[in-house]
């Protein structure tokens, strides 16, 4: 399929809430060269359904649009971080898992690919590590250690400090023209934009995607941007925050019963964004079943039909709640059942599931 610079264009703002570098875009697109975006992920436990099918969807709007994606399976990141206590095999049996959970949801895995950090960390990119180290205080790297998941007032063990600094490595070594990941990532992003030109290297456009919520009440009072963003977002350390992407039927729908939803509220409202987010990308109506008594059956053929009826109050929070239960539960039926299914992924899960247990 050709599309125009401007339908390209539009594809790539779906994807990013935040777009730093839109004019740089713009001439990237109208340049006609092949377009390298990157994005880099630490295997670490079960994958829930914001780095699952939403990463998916966010892929294949970029890959529709012509990018090239390069997937940075950040092993040795996790070992640094103390992922999976430190075990670099389990590690590495994780990040399997995660890219046999795209294969299952329907990544455009044609134009994608993975690359492992434990296999690609030459001695040309250690010297990028220290040059770019070598431009910053360590204050200033602190900085970036939300990017990490931890905060700048936790104490980081010295392999830690040097976590932005790789990360920004991995942009230039992948040759990336995109750095796209979520608006937690946003600090290190700056710090690639800013080192760029003083090493002679591409300015990385920075494409952040919206970080999806974790379903219960969010606590991020007083806190803007990137820093609200990250307090919102699913924690695979609360099980009721997140959907996995392997979970059950009965899984789903105690979550959502119990998830935060507010009446009438669109704003901090975590069903809403799956249903924006997720369910109205994979699907094209979205249909409410209740009793006559309460207004009976309805249809939405937009999300934003959707939500004037909620903040109307015209549709109650558990019909909104059930039926967004039962379209999530549809979309990882396939996810299931692959799991369930094939042998290779059957072990990965098993695997990965105990590592869970024993620790």
């Amino acid at each position: 399929m050709n599309l125009t610079i401007e339908e390209k264009l539009k594809l790539i703002e779906e994807v990013g809430e935040e777009i730093i570098g839109r004019e740089e875009l713009i001439e990237l697109l109208n340049s006609n060269k092949q377009i390298i975006a990157y994005d880099g992920f630490e295997p670490s436990g079960r994958i829930h359904i914001a780095q699952g099918l939403m990463r998916a969807i966010n892929v294949n709007k970029l890959t529709k649009a012509g990018v090239h994606f390069k997937f940075w399976v950040a092993d040795w990141f996790a070992l640094m971080n103390n992922k999976m206590d430190g075990d670099l095999e389990k590690i590495k049996t994780v990040g399997k898992y995660f890219i046999e959970v795209w294969k299952a949801c329907g990544m455009d895995l044609e134009k994608v690919e993975f690359l492992w950090a434990s296999e690609n960390m030459d001695q040309e990119y250690w010297l990028l590590v220290l040059n770019i180290a070598k431009l910053n205080t360590v204050t200033r790297i602190t900085r970036c250690s939300q990017i990490m998941g931890r905060s700048e007032k936790e104490e980081l063990k010295a392999a830690q400090i040097f976590y932005p600094c790789m990360q920004a490595a991995d942009i230039f070594n992948l040759n990336a023209d995109i750095a796209q990941l979520g608006m937690d990532q946003r600090k290190v992003n700056v710090l690639a934009r800013e080192v760029a030109p003083k090493l002679g290297l591409k300015k990385p456009i920075a494409v952040h995607n919206h970080m999806l919520m974790g379903l219960l009440e969010p606590k991020s009072e007083g806190l803007t941007g990137a820093d609200a963003a990250i307090a919102k977002k699913m924690s695979k350390s609360n099980p009721n925050s997140a959907i996995f992407m392997t979970d059950t039927k009965e899984e789903i729908y105690l979550k959502f019963k119990k998830a935060y939803c507010p009446e009438g509220i669109v704003v901090d409202n975590p069903i809403l964004e799956y249903c924006k987010y997720i369910i109205f990308e994979k699907i094209d109506k979205f249909e409410v079943n209740r009793p006559e008594k309460f207004g009976g059956n309805v249809v939405y053929n937009n999300y934003e039909e959707l939500e004037k009826d909620f903040v109307d109050k015209k549709l109650h929070p558990m019909d909104l709640k059930n039926s967004a239960a039962r379209y999530i539960d549809q979309l990882l039926e396939p996810i299931r059942d692959h799991f369930n299914n094939d042998s290779y992924a059957k072990e990965l899960l098993e695997k990965v599931n105990s590592y869970i247990v024993t620790r």
